[in-house]
């Protein structure tokens, strides 16, 4: 059969077929034989109702071959035209609608916000980092009865360090380098088989306990067997850093029922910490979890923080604490407070957003990506209104969280909130009618995945970094100023406050700004935090909340926020610990009691803004008598009367109260871990290249002299060993020659290679010559044959240095590079090479 010929234009009577034919043929389509043709027809026959060639045949009457061959032709190229469109990704062909009929894909969640129709978006991991596909996720439980502080004995054993050098290394992954910063990310972390940092169980009778940290927010590094039952164990740093060690999570697995285990780990950083006032780490079972639906549980005995060794001048601190597990062959879990992962968070969005009510008034949005590429979402929460002047009226109040990724407290926190303004309360309803809620849950989920403590990916602590504008660098925080900016200039913002957890201090309280601008506006900003103390008397604290602005904190986003406009602008640090109030005295908090810190947020936000101002001027008088206390005592200490008439004008606010007891964040302050490490580079560069004349002059005439005598010592056909440079290099130049101002180095070493500068030396018939290579910084081409050609370095002026020459290789003899006091007619003028 012959080819099939190319299809005329006349085949083609639809002016866009024709334009698509033609643009497919310049990119290499209909150039192949008719067989190509036919296999590709053949190959898209299935996909076309089977009555096609079957009306060709009808259309043609079956008896007019050459009618059917056109036929034949206009499908052909029909076909491919169709399997050229195939090609497309964003096409679709349904052919319950019709034969060959295109119609657009649906389009792709472009920005990864969670629905029911796909899978949660996978956390992405720097490349350096090894991650285990078991997907690891635990159940909520609240014990029945509270669960108390660890009572010390005084008895407590401080174990001694031991390290590998003694035990044995049972789980080691390797560490990011010291002085590395982030490149890349992938889904799965680095690419590759998963190694096995753990040793290998010798039999059943094996007691060797297996850990495990490779999953999201855990962070255990090594772990050494010092012990029968004894384990040492080490967190691994911030990544990108050298820093933060507190927050821990891993796995334990072969476990033994009714054996006392002792756990110490060795490289905590805070000199200062809850488990010495009673604190007990969390303990998880699977096993129970899965029998008995019993959770995260206080485990610990024997527990002691202390002082244990020091490492490049940083002082490292040690926890240790016994524990007994409840199963054999068990999987257990140990925590430094309850967990609350990036796909957590997915998890709740996704049946958020699911939910046909909650997503009426809910809307998911995504804020910006991280560094690493995961998504930071922001949820609109709001009840929809009747008019645009309605909404227009609305103030707005900020929430946000997790911008320290080790302090969980503030995702619980943020957990109950988001569970009532959602719910249909009577109150969350009113409260979506009154205000619109932008809520920032996860604020550096990058931290949350590699399981960091306080920084970013960049080796920087996101909350010192508010005022930053390196937008690449600290998207996060960035795009939430400038979220905050936008909505700043539709409405007034009525709170801001971010979510945290203190790891020195009891209870829930809050840390704000004084107002000193608008005296109508004076201890306002305390209000709200004592309202909530009242509303939440066994967990809240308000003598513990304080108002002082620093100077250190100038980056963190409640001052930040509160210079823009913000008045009522908080922090509300959680403890890792427990409450010393009320009912719940001496007892460690739950998640369901952080997540109850959620509502009274939304009851104190109702009082706050209530149109009876009877509980907000009562908070006012109260705060005043207070202050007045304050201030009374502070002129006590001060030696002062206390009836003072200028008492109230001489004391600040700032005066009489101490600083914020945050953590000191000034070690991870400054450029981002991989700018830092670019602008050394860049200042070794130009520190090398900037040298002064000077130095670049001592280091020509250097190299030079060596050149020179180099060649002298070949001519008189002695060895360096015997010759003039290591006559130099064995005698050290005189001090009173390395200060004389007028003569060069060069000049100085050839004085020094024959005698004093008081006699001359005769170098014999035949005068060894020198060959320099002259910088064009240095020499001048002489003017005038037979010119000397200075040997010092002449400072040029700026017009000069225009016209200088590039380098010229110089012939002197060694008679030319004698001190002044020898006889003028044994020095010669240079000759130049022509």
């Amino acid at each position: 059969m012959s080819p099939v010929q190319e299809p005329t234009p006349e085949l083609l009577a639809d002016p866009y077929e024709s334009f698509m034919h033609h643009h497919l043929q310049y990119y290499g389509y209909f150039r192949d034989e008719e067989k190509t043709a036919e296999s590709s027809s053949l190959a898209s026959r299935e996909r076309r109702p089977k009555s096609s060639y079957s009306l060709l045949e009808q259309e043609s009457g079956g008896s007019d071959r050459n009618s059917l061959q056109d036929n034949r032709k206009k499908l052909i190229c029909s076909l491919m035209l169709e399997a050229a469109l195939l090609k497309s990704k964003q096409l679709l062909f349904n052919h319950l609608e019709g034969p060959g009929v295109p119609c657009l894909r649906e389009p792709r969640g472009l920005f990864a916000v969670p629905t029911s129709r796909g899978p949660l978006q996978a956390p992405r991991w720097p490349v350096e980092c090894e991650v285990i596909k078991e997907q690891i996720q635990h159940i909520e439980w609240v014990p029945s009865e509270p669960e108390p502080f660890y009572q010390s004995t005084g008895n407590e054993p401080a174990p001694l360090i031991v390290g590998k050098e003694k035990g044995t290394v049972v789980y080691h992954i390797k560490p990011v380098a010291k002085g590395s910063y982030f490149t890349c990310s992938r889904v799965g972390g680095a690419r590759g088989p998963i190694t096995s940092p753990a040793i290998s169980l010798e039999g059943p009778e094996d007691t060797t306990l297996l850990f495990e940290s490779r999953f999201e927010s855990g962070n255990l590094q090594k772990a050494v067997r010092v012990g029968p039952y004894e384990y040492e164990l080490t967190l691994r740093m911030d990544l990108y850093t050298n820093k933060h060690t507190q927050w821990f999570y891993f796995q334990v697995r072969n476990t033994r029922k009714g054996i006392t285990y002792r756990f110490s780990i060795v490289n905590l950083m805070k000199p200062k910490s809850l488990y010495s006032m009673g604190m007990k780490p969390l303990l998880y079972s699977q096993r129970d979890a899965q029998t008995h639906g019993v959770g995260w549980r206080r485990e610990g005995g024997n527990i002691r923080y202390y002082r244990c060794s020091s490492e490049e001048g940083q002082a490292m601190y040690c926890l240790t604490w016994t524990a007994c597990f409840p199963h054999d062959h068990d999987t257990c879990y140990f925590a430094h407070f309850y967990p609350y992962t990036f796909s957590d968070l997915q998890r709740y969005l996704l049946a958020v957003v699911s939910d046909p009510v909650r997503s009426q008034y809910c809307k998911l949005r995504v804020l910006c990506s991280s560094l690493a590429g995961n998504t930071v979402y922001l949820l609109t929460i709001t009840s929809p209104s009747q008019n645009p002047a309605a909404t227009a009226a609305k103030k707005a109040v900020v929430l946000s969280a997790r911008v320290h990724p080790g302090e969980t407290n503030g995702s619980w926190v943020m957990r109950g909130f988001l569970d009532f303004i959602l719910s249909d309360s009577p109150d969350a309803q009113l409260l979506r009618e009154l205000f619109i809620f932008k809520v920032v849950p996860m604020l550096n989920p990058d931290g949350v995945i590699v399981g960091n403590y306080r920084c970013s990916l960049a080796g920087r602590d996101l909350n010192r970094n508010y005022q930053t504008i390196l937008k690449e660098s600290f998207p996060c925080i960035w795009h939430t100023r400038s979220m905050i900016q936008r909505v700043l200039e539709e409405r007034e913002v009525l709170l801001y406050c971010d979510f945290h957890g203190h790891s020195r201090k009891n209870n829930v309280f809050m840390y704000g700004c004084n107002n000193k601008s608008a005296p109508s506006q004076w201890l306002h900003e305390r209000i709200f935090p004592l309202m909530l103390s009242k509303n939440a008397p066994d967990k809240f604290s308000f003598h513990s909340c304080k108002f002082k602005v620093q100077k250190s904190k100038e980056g963190t986003g409640r001052i930040v926020m509160w210079r823009m406009g913000i008045p009522n602008s908080y922090t509300m640090e959680s403890t890792f610990s427990g409450s010393t109030l009320g009912r719940k005295s001496d007892s460690h908090f739950t998640s369901e009691d952080l997540k109850s810190l959620g509502y009274h947020i939304c009851d104190t936000l109702l009082d706050f803004c209530d149109p009876d101002r009877t509980k907000f001027l009562q908070c006012l008088s109260e705060l005043q008598e207070l202050l007045q206390h304050q201030i009374h005592q502070k002129l006590k200490d001060l030696g002062r009367g206390q009836d003072s008439d200028g008492a109230w004008s001489d004391i600040s606010l700032s005066d009489i109260e101490s600083s914020t007891s945050g953590s000191n964040s000034s070690q991870s302050d400054g450029l981002p871990a991989h700018l830092l490490s670019m602008a050394e580079k860049f200042h070794q560069k130009k520190k090398k290249r900037l040298r002064t004349r000077k130095e670049r002059n001592e280091l020509h005439q250097k190299y030079a002299l060596s050149q020179g005598l180099t060649c002298q010592d070949k001519t008189l056909g002695r060895t360096p060993e015997a010759g003039l440079i290591s006559d130099l290099q064995r005698r050290k130049p005189n001090a009173r020659q390395e200060k004389l101002p007028g003569r060069s180095t060069l000049a100085h070493s050839a004085s020094t290679v024959g005698a004093s500068p008081s006699r001359s030396v005769w170098w014999g018939p035949e005068q060894p010559t020198v060959t320099l290579l002259l910088s064009r910084n240095l020499f001048r081409r002489p003017q005038v044959p037979g010119q000397s050609v200075p040997v010092g370095s002449p400072k040029l002026k700026q017009s000069q240095s225009q016209h200088l020459l590039p380098p010229r290789r110089v012939t002197w003899s060694l008679l030319e590079l004698q001190p002044p006091c020898m006889e003028p007619e044994r020095r010669k003028s240079p000759s130049w090479p022509q």
